[in-house]
């Protein structure tokens, strides 16, 4: 549990690097087309840095409340244009409550439904039900534009001091994206490096979170499972060593970030030999597959839930 500044301070060196490099190429490069390729690099970089933005929530960066809002702010609001105010609270909602009904916000009503006997009212959201298996990996691709606005509709419940500083700094993140890209860039040129920017940015981010609960044990309201069972049957680790673990941002070790919140990165992987042997030892199931058995995993709990609406395809 202890804190790792060492490692902190040269992740968060060689994310920034990156980060300004991309920016550093995208200048260099100038008027062209390869600038989509640019645009695929910086959106995996943004989602690097979200990566410390989360563990900066959590308190796995620095102890105290202070730094680690400091951090958060830097990383969200000011690098990657996301309200880490918003994302804090919705977030320790889910980290209370993972997959249970009317609690957990990230299986609400969206997009997409993972809850069975859910309803849509309109005939278009049945039909997106209808598909929405096959809809999945396409909606990603606009889950970057959903997180940037859900932040900023969001800015309104904040209190008056944090939705000034807040504001600021997205307003400063939007102005200088906008003002480098439509710079150097054609209009049309730059319209195209954005939307390409923030596609890859949300399927980097919706690929990277939907393994760690999507198409586990769903809670009833009410539900009560005792604190481990709430954490570990809701959550699925990720398999596929250190690759895995830079690419996920260490959130493939689910299971262990879900019963220590604020245990350093890491840490995750050597803390998953005792918490896999506890759970053993005492009966409790604890759930690790592969990348690509859980995206499956995903796709067929979609389609489950579209069979209980009655207007799945199959």
């Amino acid at each position: 549990m202890a804190r790792r500044p060492g490692y902190y301070a040269r992740k968060i060196t060689i994310t920034a690097a990156l980060l300004g490099a991309g920016w550093t190429a995208f200048v260099l490069i100038g008027e062209s087309w390869w600038q989509v390729a640019t645009a695929v690099a910086l959106g995996a970089a943004f989602t690097q840095v979200a990566f410390l933005g989360h563990d900066a929530g959590h308190k796995q960066i620095a102890r105290t409340r202070r730094a680690s809002y400091v951090l958060g702010l830097l990383h969200a609001n000011l690098a990657v244009g996301l309200s880490y105010g918003w994302w804090i609270d919705k977030h320790n909602r889910h980290h209370a409550h993972p997959n249970e009904i009317g609690s957990d916000p990230d299986i609400g009503t969206g997009a997409l439904l993972f809850t069975p006997g859910d309803r849509r009212r309109s005939r278009i959201g049945r039909l997106v039900t209808r598909g929405q298996a096959y809809y999945f990996f396409p909606l990603l691709l606009l889950e970057g534009l959903n997180l940037h606005v859900a932040g900023l509709l969001a800015l309104k419940e904040r209190p008056v001091r944090a939705r000034w500083l807040e504001g600021t700094l997205l307003a400063g993140h939007v102005v200088a994206y906008a003002t480098v890209v439509f710079l150097v860039l054609s209009p049309l040129q730059a319209i195209v490096f954005v939307a390409a920017q923030q596609a890859a940015f949300g399927l980097y981010m919706g690929c990277s979170f939907a393994p760690n609960h999507k198409g586990m044990p769903i809670l009833a309201p009410g539900e009560e499972p005792d604190f481990l069972r709430r954490q570990v049957l809701t959550s699925r680790n990720i398999r596929g060593g250190r690759l895995v673990d830079l690419a996920l941002g260490g959130l493939n070790y689910q299971v262990e970030h879900h019963l220590f919140p604020s245990m350093p990165r890491p840490s995750l992987r050597r803390a998953q030999v005792l918490v896999r042997q506890f759970c053993q030892e005492r009966g409790i199931s604890y759930t690790e597959t592969s990348l690509l058995t859980s995206y499956r995993m995903s796709l067929q709990t979609l389609h489950a839930v579209a069979d209980t609406t009655g207007t799945s395809p199959r």
